[in-house]
């Protein structure tokens, strides 16, 4: 899976949590989640779950990977 920065950075602010506040409550390194939302880093899928379950979304919501490959 392959996050998808501005759809992360919106879900944090629509759950109105802070950087701190989701390291608090994911274990993820908030100058990593800074990247991320910036699009210079990448996250684990483990730690895409966590935000999803975090910000209450699926994790195909914030990742770029909501729509599968079709094949030819």
């Amino acid at each position: 899976m392959r996050p998808h920065a501005y759809a992360i950075r919106a879900a944090r602010k629509a759950c109105n949590l802070s950087l701190d506040r989701v390291q608090e409550l994911t274990g993820i390194d908030k100058g990593q989640l800074s990247k991320v939302e910036n699009g210079k880093a990448g996250l684990s899928d483990l730690n895409i779950h966590k935000l999803a379950e975090v910000y209450g979304v699926p994790h195909t919501a914030i990742t770029h990977d909501d729509h599968p490959q079709e094949k030819p």
